[in-house]
């Protein structure tokens, strides 16, 4: 039962709660952490581990999104990004990472005002798809009807639509939105969907078709959203939530299922795999990957709300350099720190709680604890 508690004489809310506000329990029996399985699928594409790197200039660039398909994961491409507007994007991911904070928004909002070239959509995708990995790319709601077919021409495997809050009734009074279930019903290529942040809202994305639901706003760690505009849900209540919505639609549907996928707010290892516990079958990562040696933010990172030419939501941060993206997702690790050895943290988790697999860890027990403690 969820808890409500009344805010004031007009107004009631949930109690909802982050990932650190989550503990896992180990169960009687264990397992040794080798003897695990950490690979997952959606539609027919299978991969080793539970990961997806963010579709971020600071994380993911053709030649990222190429080394992540050669470690078993998938990386997926923004094709509103920087490498879909340049040439050669180098000189100006350099700049961003090296101006003063208080300049670098300026200065993003000004570069990313160049256009999106469709040639260079078709350009890089072919770039990853010629390396043999599996092609993703992703666009925003609002783009996605003017450059998916440059996108499926070019032979996307997977398509994703990701923005802060995604709905399949957007309404607008001056122009005709998408119409996500015909659309996605139209295409030939399985499509991921997000931010949702409850059960409603994923239901509808379900409905629509998504072969994927991602969860949470994305990009916690540069965003400004609840700065900015108000906007904030707890992570470990928005899984929760979503997971709820997954199992309401495979009795609804027939069986069909739906992966979800937790998006932001996992910066270190124990809240990725903490993530997975409330129920994600995966997780989009961009802060820990942003820290690879390989990530094209050179130790800083931001996303997409932070080049908005009017109303900026997120900020480059800096967040250093810790390993070489095979180091981050599998070790070793030198420090307890969380940020290198993912996969090995999650083999350990699933170990210490006797599940074989990520969708039996899902059903693990976890505790509700203070923040910190």
């Amino acid at each position: 039962m969820s808890q409500e508690i009344e805010i004031g004489l007009g107004k009631k809310g949930r109690i909802a709660y982050g990932l650190d506000d989550i503990s896992i329990v180990p169960s009687r029996r264990t397992r040794d952490p080798q003897d695990v399985s950490t690979a997952w699928q959606v539609d027919a594409y299978e991969f080793d581990i539970p990961v997806i790197g963010a579709p971020m200039d600071s994380v993911t660039s053709p030649s990222t999104a190429i080394a992540m398909g050669k470690l078993g994961t998938l990386g997926v491409l923004d094709l509103e990004g920087l490498w879909t507007r340049y040439d050669d994007p180098e000189p100006i991911l350099t700049k961003i990472a090296e101006l003063p904070i208080n300049e670098a928004t300026t200065y993003m909002q000004q570069a990313y005002a160049e256009p999106i070239k469709p040639e260079l959509i078709a350009a890089r995708l072919h770039e990853i798809r010629d390396a043999g990995v599996t092609v993703a790319g992703s666009l925003s709601p609002q783009r996605t009807q003017q450059y998916y077919s440059t996108v499926l021409n070019a032979g996307v495997d997977l398509f994703v639509i990701r923005g802060t809050s995604v709905s399949a009734e957007h309404v607008s009074t001056d122009h005709e939105p998408l119409n996500l279930k015909k659309f996605i019903y139209d295409l030939d290529v399985p499509v991921i969907v997000g931010g949702a942040a409850n059960y409603t809202a994923a239901l509808h994305l379900m409905r629509a078709g998504a072969a994927g639901v991602l969860v949470g706003f994305g990009g916690a760690a540069v965003s400004a959203n609840r700065n900015t505009i108000g906007v904030h849900v707890p992570l470990a209540t928005a899984i929760s939530d979503v997971a709820e919505a997954r199992r309401d639609y495979m009795d609804e549907s027939g069986g069909r299922y739906v992966q979800v996928i937790a998006d932001g707010g996992m910066g270190d290892s124990g809240s990725f795999v903490t993530a997975l516990a409330m129920g994600a079958d995966a997780a989009m990562l961009g802060a820990p990957l942003a820290r690879a040696t390989e990530a094209p933010g050179h130790g800083t990172h931001w996303g997409a709300e932070a080049r908005h030419a009017s109303l900026p939501r997120g900020m480059r941060t800096n967040v250093g350099t810790v390993g070489t993206l095979e180091e981050i997702l599998y070790g070793p690790s030198h420090l307890a720190d969380g940020k290198t050895n993912f996969i090995g943290a999650l083999r350990r988790a699933m170990a210490s709680t006797g599940y074989v697999d990520v969708k039996n860890f899902q059903r693990c027990d976890v505790v509700v604890t203070p923040t910190g403690q």
